[in-house]
């Protein structure tokens, strides 16, 4: 035992590991270290979220009744300021923080704010008390300005710590609210400036939520050069809310029923005796094409839905079948969430309280409760509206009726040479078919997600077109056992919807499709998911890959504009190139996308989906270098990190591939 301690302490060395190598982080600093964590990244989508959490608490003051007007100006030098005329923050000593006021405890303090006990806001647009102290922490300049008891009074931050004492400015007579004017920190952010129409368009969506305020828009004419999509000056009130958005939205896309149905209704109340909040809302039926459904709580979008979302579409599905019901139609117990859903165009903002959100940056709603109260609160609504426009109703429901024997019918294998040994098929529930019986000019899309899914059924062909959505990183099949591929349901149902079985039940004339093309994000992770199936197409389904059925979309990193000029780039390498080929002296704006569920559908069509337009990569395995193939695929999927890493140091620099047009 002497021994064995002994060479373990004369082990240590420089990996000896003590008290002083531990970190505190105080104050704002960890966000600053890590602002991914607090806003997702340091990307274009990071740097506008900073304007969208200052703008949701000017909103917050709006919805709770302090506010009536909101100034948005977006002002040379990347400045973005922001008043409202609601209470203003409060600027007297913190009773914990007692030499402190609450306006510099607010703005330095992670986790403060007037929306944690419930009675300064009923409903607020999140509860982790991170925006405004997240916003100064990144920001290399901040001043905030407070009218409060005809009082004005004036503070100024640098990178989130105070660089003068609140002071006094002397009385005000008409005046009250709170004023930030921020800069975001080039530190964190590089050369990424504020987009004009980004920003604009937040302005609107905002105005849209909220009937009861006057959103004024302002942004330096310097700033809008060569542009006419953006005005330099506007006034944004919409009384119609909702009703109005989405009806500019859908434009003059052929409905199934003649009028959009918008409503609002107050929520439940909750079990512990408080207000549950209050829903709104607007939905209509397209005719031939896929629809969308725009959520949000508390006015902060909701891109990846949510509790709210779950109950709005069950209070559809409900009255839907009730009304099918109550005009004796058998037919209306065959419709599904899915079917009303699929053509429909939607949107719906609820007010929850105490709202819980999965993230910092509020992307999904998970508040428990909010299902079953938006679907009560909406469900009374859509039974009086069906009822009380009976042939509107009979036109929805003939149309969802429609669209679920569609459904059924390409379950039911109406296409003979689809049809298995069994002359049964089962399809994936997320599975967005294509209608054409032609096999060789279809194609199955594969991309990551539900989002990513969205954007895809929207931008997609229905004719030839489908889109199979898979749960993030599939099985890396190269290091996994028989039994965990068999169990696992991703790629089970990814062999499900290709149709031509796998192993000893291979068939390739029963594939489904012509193209399978494998579409993931233009980054690390969508590459090493683009990895992953390759490895399974390779491994499990070779002579697709011999026949040419597998092939990789080339979606683009950036959209680069200048004027009336876009452009995309699929690399930074690309974007340098690009960037050469615009008039020099004028600004460029460049916009990162997340990923593909972030790209407007009508982008990912034009240039990723369209035959016309895109370019694809095909996947092929050479038969006379195929060991050295296997021996490749081994070392950098197999079950020995080892090689992987040999392999990394010997290739990093000298791999390429080649683009083909399809």
């Amino acid at each position: 035992m002497n021994d064995l301690f002994g060479s373990a302490k004369a082990g240590r060395g420089q990996n000896e590991y003590s008290a002083k190598d531990i970190e505190v982080l105080e104050g704002l600093e960890p966000v600053r270290r890590r602002p991914g964590m607090y806003i997702g990244g340091t990307d274009d989508n990071a740097l506008h979220h900073l304007a969208s959490e200052i703008l949701d608490n000017s909103m917050d003051e709006a919805v709770a009744g302090h506010a009536t007007s909101i100034e948005f100006a977006f002002q040379a030098g990347n400045w973005l300021s922001i008043r409202d005329n609601g209470r203003g923050i409060p600027v007297d000593p913190h009773p914990k923080f007692k030499a402190l006021s609450a306006l510099e405890v607010i703005l330095t303090t992670l986790h403060s704010g007037g929306k944690f006990g419930g009675e300064a806001y009923e409903t607020s647009g999140g509860l982790h008390g991170v925006g405004s102290s997240v916003v100064n922490a990144l920001s290399e300049s901040l001043e905030v300005e407070v009218a409060r008891d005809r009082v004005l009074w004036k503070q100024s931050y640098a990178r989130g710590k105070p660089t003068t004492k609140l002071v006094n400015a002397g009385p005000t007579q008409n005046r009250r609210g709170t004023t930030i004017r921020f800069k975001p920190d080039p530190e964190i952010f590089g050369a990424l400036q504020f987009s004009p129409v980004r920003l604009y368009r937040l302005c609107r969506s905002k105005a849209y939520l909220f009937r009861g305020v006057k959103i004024s828009w302002s942004c330096d004419p310097g700033l809008l050069k060569g542009r006419d999509d953006v005005p330099a000056e506007a006034v944004l009130h919409f009384p119609g809310g909702l009703r109005d958005s989405l009806a500019e939205e859908i434009g003059q896309t052929p409905m199934a029923v003649p009028e959009i149905w918008a409503g609002e209704a107050d929520l439940p109340i909750r079990d512990d005796g408080r207000s549950g909040g209050r829903a709104e809302w607007a939905v209509t039926w397209l005719e031939g094409v896929d629809g969308f459904l725009h959520s949000y709580c508390n006015t902060v979008p909701t891109p990846l839905g949510g509790t709210h979302e779950a109950g709005f579409r069950a209070a559809l599905l409900k009255g839907i079948r009730a009304w099918g019901e109550h005009r004796s139609n058998r037919r209306a117990s065959q419709i599904t969430g899915e079917d009303v859903t699929g053509s429909m165009a939607g949107k719906l903002s609820a007010f929850v309280r105490d709202p819980q959100f999965q993230g910092q940056t509020k992307e999904k709603l998970t508040s428990g409760d909010a299902t079953r109260l938006v679907e009560t609160a909406m469900r009374d609504r859509f039974d009086h509206w069906l009822g009380g426009n009976p042939a509107q109703a009979d036109n929805l429901l003939t149309a969802l009726i429609e669209r679920a024997e569609e459904r059924l019918r390409r379950r039911e294998n109406k296409d003979v040479a689809r049809k298995t040994a069994t002359k049964r098929l089962r399809l994936p529930g997320k599975l967005a078919d294509c209608t054409s019986e032609i096999m060789a000019e279809t194609e199955l899309f594969l991309v990551e997600g539900d989002s990513a899914g969205g954007s895809a059924k929207q931008a997609r062909r229905r004719e030839t077109q489908a889109v199979l959505p898979l749960r993030g990183k599939i099985l890396n099949v190269a290091s996994a056992t028989v039994d965990k591929l068999r169990q696992n349901q991703e790629l089970r149902d990814l062999i499900e919807a290709l149709g031509c079985g796998v192993g000893d039940r291979f068939d390739i004339k029963k594939l489904r499709y012509g193209r399978i093309v494998i579409m993931t994000d233009a980054d690390v992770d969508g590459a090493h998911i683009a990895s992953l199936l390759m490895t399974f197409f390779y491994r499990e389904l070779p002579e697709l890959i011999k026949a040419g059925h597998i092939y990789l979309a080339q979606p683009p990193l950036y959209r680069m504009t200048q004027g009336a000029r876009s452009v995309y780039a699929m690399n930074d390498a690309d974007r340098e190139r690009l960037a050469k080929t615009f008039k020099a002296g004028s600004k460029i704006e460049v916009s990162r996308f997340k990923g593909l569920g972030e790209m407007p559908p009508s982008a990912l069509k034009e240039t990723t989906m369209d035959p016309a337009k895109r370019t694809l990569l095909k996947v092929e395995a050479s038969a006379e270098r195929r060991a050295e193939t296997s021996e490749l695929v081994e070392s950098l999927m197999g079950r020995k990190p080892e090689l992987r890493f040999k392999f990394i140091q010997e290739h990093a620099r000298n791999l390429a591939v080649e683009e083909v047009d399809v």
